[in-house]
Order: structure tokens, then sequence, then C-alpha cells
């Protein structure tokens, strides 16, 4: 019975902190061919899902070794940081989806190069799928750090993996749909994205200790990213409301005589 209550916490856990994968992988599958892409975002997962049993197996017998530093940088009053392989992942894959977020935005803002990369911009469906496989696995980093401080038991939190994945699958293919017929808010999800790349950089630099000018790195908890996520939406929300009560009265004293 205590199994059972572990998996149901932790499937609620990998839900929790599977939101900006899921993100992710809707945004991403947009570079492949239209044709392609729920198949694309069902590969990529499930693919994922094989890949995070086999990084749990992995990080259960070398956790240590994850945490343990091999790169010292010191350069004094400039920079400090202990790396170890977690924060590398963990920034590399910040450092990426930052770019990814910033490269998206601005296209949006040129019309020129949002129709070139309409009409032939495409990633090749198997480059699609090997981002969405590689940042599945950066995500995961977290939801099998977190999953081991709840159980030690293997297949508690392999099942957990499995049963989450194919939940994701089915929300993957319900956002894409959603996004893809209201656009307006692709771009409140590119500068939610942008947040998650913010969040991840700080937990990679506090995972290795990194000081910028005296200054220690300190990761954004959950709660404020979740706190920001939702001033955004509320901020989107308020904006789109005003901007169609400024075209009702635009179109009111148009027609008023």
């Amino acid at each position: 019975m205590e199994n059972i209550i572990t998996l149901l916490m932790l499937i609620l856990l990998q839900a929790v902190l599977g939101f900006d994968n899921l993100l992710y992988i809707s945004l991403e599958s947009k570079n492949a061919p239209e044709e392609k892409r729920s198949m694309v975002r069902k590969t990529g997962i499930a693919i994922a899902i094989v890949l995070r049993i086999a990084l749990l197996f992995v990080v259960i017998n070398i956790i240590q070794k994850v945490q343990d530093p091999f790169l010292h940088i010191h350069f004094k009053e400039i920079i400090h940081a202990d790396v170890n392989f977690h924060s590398l992942i963990v920034l590399a894959g910040g450092i990426f989806i930052l770019y990814t977020a910033m490269r998206e935005i601005w296209h949006m803002m040129h019309i020129d190069e949002v129709v070139i990369g309409m009409e032939g911009d495409q990633k090749s469906t198997a480059e699609v799928i090997l981002w969405i496989v590689l940042m599945n696995l950066v995500f995961s980093f977290d939801s099998i750090l977190s999953a081991l401080a709840l159980t030690k038991v293997f297949w508690v939190m392999a099942s957990a993996i499995v049963i989450s994945g194919v939940l994701m699958i089915v929300l993957a293919e319900k956002v894409s749909v959603f996004l893809q017929k209201n656009r307006m808010y692709e771009v409140l999800g590119l500068f939610i994205l942008f947040v998650v790349g913010i969040m991840l950089i700080t937990e990679g630099g506090e995972l290795a200790n990194l000081e910028l000018f005296g200054n220690e790195i300190v990761h954004m908890s959950k709660t404020t990213f979740y706190f920001v996520i939702g001033i955004l939406v509320l901020t989107d929300i308020v904006q789109t409301r005003y901007q169609k009560k400024i075209l009702t009265e635009k179109a009111l004293n148009k027609n008023a005589p």
C-alpha cells in the first residue's frame, strides 16, 4: 500500500515538474513538417521514456559521482565555480532553451523572416525528435532526483516515469492543437519558455556553486516560477481584453452620427 501511495505522489510530482517540458515539446514539434508533427511528439516522448528509465538506473548507481565536481574555475573576484556533471547538463539545457525562445521571438518580430521560416526553415523529422529527446532528458534530472528523495524502489519510480510519459503524450497533443488554433498564445508560450531557460540556468549555477563578481547564483524556486507564469498569463488576458475594448470603442465611434 505504501508503494502505491508513493507511486501516486510521484505521478503528481512528474506532472507538476513536466509543465515546462510539455511546452517545449509542443513548440519544438512545430519545426517538423505539419503532417508528421503528431508522430514526432509521440516518438520523441516514447524514446525519452525509455532513456529516462535507463538514466534512472544509471543515476541510482552513480548518484554521488554525478554530484562530485570535476572542474574547478576560480578567477579572483570575477568567477568561481565547481562544475559537476549534473550542473553542466542543466546549464547547457537552460542556455539552449533561452536561445531557442529568443530566436523564435526575434523571428516573430520580423515579418519577412517569419514567412521564410514558415515556408522553408523547417528541421528534419529526425532532428526535431532528437531535440525533444535530449531536452526531455535535461528536464528529467530534477524529477529523478526528487523521486529518489521519496523512494528507493526502482519499479515504483519506473512506473511513475512510464505513466507520466503516457499522460505527456496525450497532453502534448492537446497543447499543440490549442496553440495551432490560437496562434496569439504562441508569444505567451515563448516568453514562458524564456523564463524556463532562466530558471534552468540559475539552477545549474547553484549546483555548480557559481559566483559572478562576488555574487552567488541562487536558483529560481518553483513557487517563483509559477508566480511569474501567473503574472504573464494574467497580463496577456488583460491586454487581450483591453485591445478588444479599444477596437469596439473605435467601431462605435466610427458608426456614430
